[in-house]
């Protein structure tokens, strides 16, 4: 794949300058803890996939939007609608919380791991709470009400408990219930006409926090091992490296084989069956084989 490194710089790995513990490394160590270890300790990370860039561009407009009643302080017409007393929140460093490569962080200091999730957005009740809130895109049928419509519940869940657990320990009073506004694309229509036309809906989510800390101390665990940690169950990236490893390998070992029992069918060949063998090869070429001229027809070896 085009620009994949599979050596990144050490810096970037874990004991580098660089290094944080994201949200998607933490989520990472639950799916397979090898991939986590050969991406965060030997600096070999999953080949990327290609960009969802519709996603993106549906959470950039997102963000743009909510950003317009940020302003104005008053509620978004979808907080209206679902009857959520809250207004998009107003922080100095919400954009530096929205970054992939900043976001929200916290130096936890029983592991020394600077802990970090980039967030989508925030909201706040009349109570001072800040509500999580994460922005979704798919296409599917049907209207999606809550996370049980989705295969990834369990990981929304986590990443909702991550986001609050993050702010919680930057000192904020936090609401235990997030919420996903999904935007899901229909395919109803009779044409495309150059436009896709999403139904919005907003999920809750019951955060929960109490994984997190056992999780961060059992990741320490796996980075300070020498010896590579086992795969996870349902990890699709171990089985393919192990089933191709094993193959080109197989190939190698055949290549050796035949180069270690040519030489030594030419080492037993002794010098004048070596010679000879080889002048007839020559011959069959075409090649002019030295002692022998055009009307000699057998050449004298010694």
């Amino acid at each position: 794949m085009a620009g994949y490194n599979p050596n990144r710089s050490a810096d970037w790995n874990y004991g580098g300058k660089k290094w944080r513990l994201s949200r998607s490394k933490i989520e990472l160590f639950i799916e397979c803890p090898r991939c986590f270890y050969l991406n965060n300790k030997l600096g070999t990370s999953r080949p990327r996939g290609p960009a969802f860039t519709i996603n993106i561009a549906v959470d950039t407009l997102f963000k743009k939007e909510f950003d317009v009643y940020r302003i104005k302080k008053i509620p978004h017409p979808l907080m209206r609608e679902y009857r959520i007393d809250a207004v998009p929140f107003k922080h100095k460093d919400l954009n530096t919380w929205r970054n992939n490569f900043e976001g929200l962080q916290f130096k936890h200091i029983s592991t020394d791991f600077t802990v970090s999730g980039a967030i989508d957005d925030v909201w706040q009740n009349p109570e001072g709470e800040l509500i999580v809130v994460d922005y979704k895109a798919t296409s599917k049928k049907g209207t999606i009400a809550s996370l049980s419509d989705s295969s990834w519940e369990e990981q929304y869940k986590r990443q909702i408990g991550v986001y609050q657990w993050l702010l919680k320990h930057n000192g904020f009073s936090v609401h235990k219930t997030g919420y996903f506004v999904y935007a899901n694309a229909s395919t109803d229509k009779e044409m495309f006409d150059g436009k896709l036309e999403f139904e919005v809906t907003l999920v809750p989510c019951e955060g929960d926090t109490d994984w997190i800390e056992p999780i961060l101390h059992d990741i320490k665990e796996c980075l300070e091992r020498e010896s590579v940690p086992p795969s996870g169950e349902r990890c699709e990236f171990c089985p393919y490296r192990e089933a191709a490893g094993k193959k080109l390998q197989k190939i190698q070992l055949a290549r050796k084989s035949f180069k270690v029992e040519g030489d030594t069918k030419r080492e037993t060949l002794g010098p004048k069956r070596a010679l000879k063998k080889s002048m007839s090869q020559k011959k069959q070429k075409g090649e002019p084989v030295q002692g022998e001229s055009s009307d000699i027809k057998t050449a004298t070896l010694f």
